[in-house]
């Protein structure tokens, strides 16, 4: 089979998931011919396959590049120094430095910050008729949590989240002041004057501890910063746009979680499953070897198509319907392996914080405009959902 998936307006209506599910229920190993990779690409959509591409002991590397694009010859400049795309020893560097920022350890530390930010969400919620929360909700907590870690001080932490929208809203994002590519650079000038400042006068934060361990150059710790700051931010938004998406889609949600809070647990499993924001991860076959009966040559990338495994209908009954209690739940929505999302923890306390606060404050949530898909193969995400609140 050969179709251009890399073609971002495949993305944006939920056509796609008719597509994924047709190929997850063929097994489908899809040809992409070289456009936007200029090598082309394989793809797999089962989670079986996915699975089986992210196993630890899988012939495949992300050395080259996490995403559709690149290639062992077209590759990240980036590779093999950024903890996304590297291997290895340093690999595991990069975890033993960045992980305990990321980890549940730090919830007590980042208790208020969350506290805050998400009664400052249910106030802008309020006092307003109706709410964008693609634009004005959606993004505040993850960039204010990310921001404390790595050692944003408060009041530059608005212009780094406005930064950001823009950086990372999709590749019809516009914004009249700059384009995506100029936001995200900005992020980096931004980050390499934290980083001098943090050598001068070092804190707690992500910043000051890699810069004390002594074997980053100031480089690697400018290019760790951001991928923290992509990582932590960039898709646990979409899961809380998600999460008002599914309140409207599924009526009655509130309510249950209303009436049980221990059901936030597991419904924070299900918004991951069911939003899996993060759409697909890119690998670069080390070796000749088969997935699922298809041949893959040594130095051909692979794309493991995360939001289709995780409607796997073969280990999620019902796949598009969402099930709060869903047990047994082994969604894919932070990757697997070696590369499983050292912020987990941290998406989890936040969406588990925010659904309870409004589970305890809402009954239900209406949409005020029409839902409006993000125009990315990169990330499922929305680019609006304008909602109306029924508060309690």
């Amino acid at each position: 089979m050969t179709v251009d998936l890399a073609d971002a307006d495949l993305y944006t209506s939920e056509s796609r998931f008719t597509m994924w599910q047709e190929y997850v229920r063929a097994d489908a190993k899809v040809w992409s011919d070289p456009g936007l990779s200029p090598s082309g690409f394989w793809s797999v959509f089962s989670h079986r396959d996915v699975s089986s591409v992210l196993s630890p002991k899988a012939p495949f590397t992300s050395e080259y590049g996490m995403m559709i694009g690149f290639d062992a010859e077209h590759t990240d400049s980036s590779g093999g120094r950024m903890l996304v795309v590297s291997e290895g020893d340093w690999h595991t560097t990069l975890k033993r430095l960045v992980g305990p920022f990321l980890s549940r350890l730090r919830a007590p530390e980042l208790r208020s910050v969350l506290h805050r930010e998400v009664r400052d969400i249910i106030d802008r919620l309020r006092s307003r008729d109706s709410t964008d929360i693609a634009l004005g909700i959606g993004p505040r907590l993850p960039a204010a949590i990310v921001c404390e870690v790595i050692g944003v001080p408060l009041s530059e932490r608005e212009h780094l989240i406005e930064l950001t929208n823009h950086a990372f809203g999709g590749e019809d994002s516009s914004f009249d002041k700059m384009s995506p590519a100029e936001a995200h650079t900005e992020i980096l000038f931004y980050f390499h004057e934290l980083i001098e400042r943090r050598r001068r006068r070092p804190g707690s934060d992500l910043v000051s501890a890699l810069l004390e361990d002594g074997r980053l150059s100031t480089e690697d710790v400018l290019v760790n910063c951001d991928n923290v700051l992509i990582g932590g931010n960039e898709t646990t938004r979409h899961s809380i746009t998600g999460a008002f998406h599914i309140f409207q889609a599924f009526p009655g949600t509130l309510d249950a979680l209303h009436a049980d809070p221990e059901l936030a647990g597991p419904a924070v499993e299900e918004m991951v499953r069911w939003t899996s924001p993060a759409a697909h991860v890119l690998r670069v076959a080390t070796e000749d070897c088969e997935i699922g009966g298809q041949r893959i040559l040594k130095g051909q990338p692979v794309v493991a198509w995360l939001s289709a495994a995780n409607r796997d209908e073969r280990l999620f009954p019902e796949p598009h319907r969402f099930v709060p209690d869903r047990a047994p739940n082994r969604h894919l929505g932070f990757g697997n392996g070696p590369h499983h999302c050292l912020g987990a923890a941290l998406a989890r306390l936040e969406l588990q914080a925010l659904i309870q606060e409004l589970a305890s404050e809402a009954r239900g949530v209406e949409l005020a405009g029409d839902v409006r898909w993000m125009r990315s193969n990169l990330v499922q995400g929305y680019s609006s959902l304008e909602v109306s609140m029924d508060w309690r």
